[in-house]
């Protein structure tokens, strides 16, 4: 089993900035991607940005509605992802989870991700 947990949400103003972190333990050797969902109330959870963790390369994909503001980051030994997020609006307002799978697929499929971490808020508001 792997285990992910969140961390770095919180109240900020439009315009701000936030860093979230999702540290990944348990059996990790084998994680291909690793992603970032969210999900806002009374909406479905939508994908925010993924990234593969193969140490030869790889390759990082975002959603429309965040590329540009958002960036996202690996560091494969510790087995975690970060995500930058920058300019952000109040349409950013969600619970942000973190995503895991072992094999390629989908990757911006939630139903493609093996492991979810428990999320954490972040609220845009002035």
């Amino acid at each position: 089993q792997v285990q992910l947990v969140e961390s770095g949400g919180g109240l900020v103003q439009p315009g701000g900035s936030l860093r979230l972190s999702c540290a990944a333990s348990g059996r990790t050797g084998r994680t291909y991607a690793m992603a970032w969902f969210r999900q806002a109330p009374g909406k479905d959870r939508e994908f925010v940005a993924h990234t593969t963790m193969t140490w030869s390369g790889g390759s990082a994909a975002y959603a429309e509605s965040v590329k540009g503001r958002f960036t996202i980051s690996r560091d494969n030994a510790k087995s975690t992802v970060h995500l930058q997020m920058n300019s952000l609006k109040a349409e950013d307002t969600a619970v942000y989870y973190c995503a895991a799978r072992n094999t390629g697929g989908v990757l911006t499929s939630t139903q493609e991700y093996d492991y979810w971490g428990q999320g954490t808020q972040v609220t845009v508001s002035s």
